[in-house]
């Protein structure tokens, strides 16, 4: 059921329970999670974290924290090396179960949000492969 009491379609979220935290510079994370809403109104399958302003020590401590108090292991960050980026892989270390999926982009977040019947870690894996085959170059320069 969704929240107005209509049956969910297949591969529609049935709620909007925080499935994953989007984590990177400046205002992207909002962004992404903006964008999602935009276009599914799911957004709330997200939770955006900023690094803004924020040491390495800091960001890891605010995802951790976060996940934690959620129970969500999977994180979509926006940068391969960027801090967001390392301090999950900091929490990887010992936390058993989480997925990270760097460079993430709108179709990687909207593959995420419909694949509903996988679990979280699962639907991430789809999610970034769809991501990476989204992205093109078009036109001969």
């Amino acid at each position: 059921m969704t929240s107005n009491g209509t049956a969910a379609e297949p591969g529609e979220p049935e709620s909007q329970t925080p499935r994953a935290i989007i984590a990177g510079h400046g205002s992207f994370p909002e962004g992404m999670v903006s964008a999602v809403e935009q276009i599914t109104g799911y957004g709330k399958v997200f939770v955006a974290l900023s690094n803004s302003g924020l040491s390495g020590d800091d960001i890891e401590s605010r995802l951790r924290a976060r996940a934690e108090s959620l129970g969500v292991k999977v994180f979509f960050t926006d940068l391969p090396a960027g801090s967001a980026t390392i301090a999950v892989r900091r929490i990887m270390r010992d936390t058993d179960g989480v997925i990270l999926v760097t460079g993430a982009n709108l179709a990687t977040l909207l593959e995420f949000v419909f694949r509903t019947e996988e679990s979280p870690v699962d639907a991430a894996r789809h999610a970034a492969e769809k991501g990476r085959s989204s992205l093109c170059a078009h036109g001969t320069g």
